[in-house]
This record gives structure tokens, C-alpha cells and sequence, in this order.
């Protein structure tokens, strides 16, 4: 009988939940909206949704969260109200009696695609998500790439112009300009209306050439941090995902051309630049296999020793 972990993705607006199996299969999927008040009223409805799921054969639970995630399983989530530390893994260990691995959406997102997606079979790989905000998981040598306080891949606060604006201070440079909030200011000082970065494609695609040029500067920045990405890193793949990447060769057409320009010669010569293949199903993909991975006695690399460690911290407490 195979082996099979429960997978949460748990994002500002949607709670997704399935079973995956060792082999990467997923089933049982639920989908909820995320309670807007916040709080505990989101672990209610996470815990709601996973009950909903057969446990027979289940080991373990994997979950992504869209902020960051402390090596205890406790989260800090701008985006959901009273989540500022929320201990998170003690919660669900307690009501779900389960080892639990906590992890940062971005960091699921190229696990996932390392594991079952464009990225398979690469050691050295960046996911870039590009969506409200901007985000990167990046796989070093096979391991993920956590920083000193597991803020590595903070890649929207990324220095992409030489004059410093207010409104970095809340959103970082680069996601100030190239993220989907960021598009639609600079719509709305443009097209002087409230357009969202969805619309300024919509208008784009029918030949509107201001919403074009907004497209073409905001690929132009993201080129200028894939240019930074590449030159630091070395990656073998980046694979790019989330809402602003659908919107074509207006954006990712000039952001390839700027990172060609100006990166590392050799460096970029040697990368490939993919649109992600699991879309949706990354993240959980990505920390299932974390979970996966815990309930193993040999696992892979760092990311295996720390996600066991999470779950022995969460079975020393029960």
C-alpha cells in the first residue's frame, strides 16, 4: 500500500487541500475561500477541509503558507489578519494528531516543480512567483536556500532602480513595479482609470499600445532581476509562475531580452527560462514531498533534516 500525506496550500484568498501519494499523486481535493476575519477562524477552516480527506495510509501533513514559515511551525502572514505568529504546526498537531511540516509557499513552489515539473532532474533551480507579490524558492546544490532567518528568496524587495520611491518601504522595489498591484498603478497613472493588471493584458492583447508599454516595463524590470538572479546564483532553470507570467511575450518576451543583456555571459548562457508545468498544483506537489520526506528515515539533503525536525519538536510536545 502506498504511502500518502495530507497537502495544504494556504494563500490570502484560497484554502486548497488534497492527499498525495509517495508516488506524487494527487486525489481528494477540497477548496475553500479563506475566512477574511483572520485569525483562528483560518486554522478552522483548514482543519475543516482536512477532515474532510480519508486518513487511511496518511503519515503525515505537508503545509505551504504565503509568508514566513519558523523552523517550530510557527508563521508570520502579512496578508491574514492576527498572523503576525501564529503557531500554526502546534495548532494542527494538537487537533489533527499528525506530524506536521510548516513551510513558505515560494519554497513549496520549487519543490514541487522539482520534484514532478519542468525542473526534474535539476540540483540548482529557481521558482520565481510573480502574482500580487513577488517571490522566489530556490534550490541550491538540491537544497533549499533558507538565509540566516529563512528570508532568502525575498526577491520583490530587489533593487531594480537607482531612486528610492515611499512606497518601497511596504512592498519592496522590484514588486513595486513588476507585481500585479504594482501594474495596476501604473495603469491607473497611464490610462488614468482603475484598470487591474488582468485588464491591462485584456487591453494589451487588442492593441492598446500605452497598456503594452506598462506590460513591456514591468518584464523589463523582472528581466533586470532575473539578470541579478542568474549572475548570483548560476541556476540551471528558472521557472517562472503566477498571474502576471500569463500575460504573454509583452512581458515575458522583454524580460528574457533584458536578462540576456544584462546578466553573467556565461552564466546565462547555461540557464533555461520555463514557464512553470504544474501551475496550481505546485505548491501542494511541493509540500507533500517535504512531508514525504519527514516520515523517511534517510531523506534528501537539508530539506528532509529540517522538516524531520519539525515534526520531532511537534511529537515531543504532544
Amino acid at each position: 500500500m502506498p504511502d500518502y500525506v495530507l497537502a495544504a496550500d494556504l494563500g490570502g484568498t484560497n484554502i486548497r487541500v488534497a492527499r498525495v501519494s509517495s508516488s506524487g499523486r494527487i486525489s481528494h481535493h477540497r477548496r475553500a475561500l479563506t475566512p477574511p476575519d483572520g485569525g483562528v477562524a483560518v486554522v478552522d477552516a483548514l482543519v475543516s477541509l482536512l477532515e474532510e480527506i480519508p486518513r487511511k495510509g496518511v503519515r503525515a501533513l505537508g503545509v505551504d503558507v504565503p509568508g514566513l514559515a519558523y523552523r517550530n511551525g510557527d508563521v508570520w502572514a502579512p496578508n491574514l489578519r492576527g498572523w503576525k505568529r501564529m503557531p500554526l504546526g502546534a495548532r494542527l498537531r494538537e487537533r489533527l494528531h499528525l506530524p506536521v511540516v510548516v513551510e513558505s509557499d515560494r519554497n513549496a513552489l520549487v519543490v514541487g516543480e522539482a520534484w514532478k515539473g519542468a525542473a526534474r532532474n535539476c540540483r540548482n533551480v529557481i521558482f520565481l512567483a510573480v502574482g500580487t507579490g513577488i517571490g522566489a524558492g530556490i534550490l541550491a546544490d538540491g537544497r533549499l536556500l533558507r538565509g540566516h532567518g529563512e528570508l532568502a528568496g525575498s526577491v520583490g524587495w530587489m533593487a531594480v532602480r537607482d531612486q528610492f520611491l515611499p512606497q518601497y518601504r511596504k512592498t519592496g522595489c522590484l514588486e513595486s513595479h513588476a507585481a500585479g498591484p504594482g501594474i495596476g498603478l501604473a495603469a491607473r497613472r497611464l490610462l488614468r482609470r482603475d484598470v487591474s493588471a488582468p485588464e491591462v493584458a485584456g487591453l494589451a492583447a487588442k492593441g492598446d499600445r500605452r497598456a503594452q508599454q506598462i506590460l513591456e516595463r514591468a518584464g523589463y524590470y523582472l528581466g533586470l532581476a532575473l539578470a541579478n538572479l542568474v549572475s548570483t546564483l548560476n541556476p540551471e532553470m528558472i521557472v517562472l509562475g503566477g498571474g502576471v507570467t500569463e500575460a504573454g511575450d509583452l512581458v515575458l518576451k522583454t524580460a528574457r531580452e533584458t536578462m540576456m543583456r544584462w546578466a553573467q555571459p556565461i552564466a546565462v548562457r547555461q540557464v533555461r527560462l520555463v514557464r512553470s508545468q504544474l501551475g496550481d498544483a505546485a505548491s501542494l506537489l511541493g509540500v507533500a514531498r517535504l512531508a514525504l520526506d519527514a516520515t523517511r528515515k534517510s531523506g534528501h539533503g537539508e530539506t528532509a533534516r529540517l522538516s524531520a525536525r519539525q515534526a520531532e519538536l511537534g511529537r515531543a510536545r504532544k
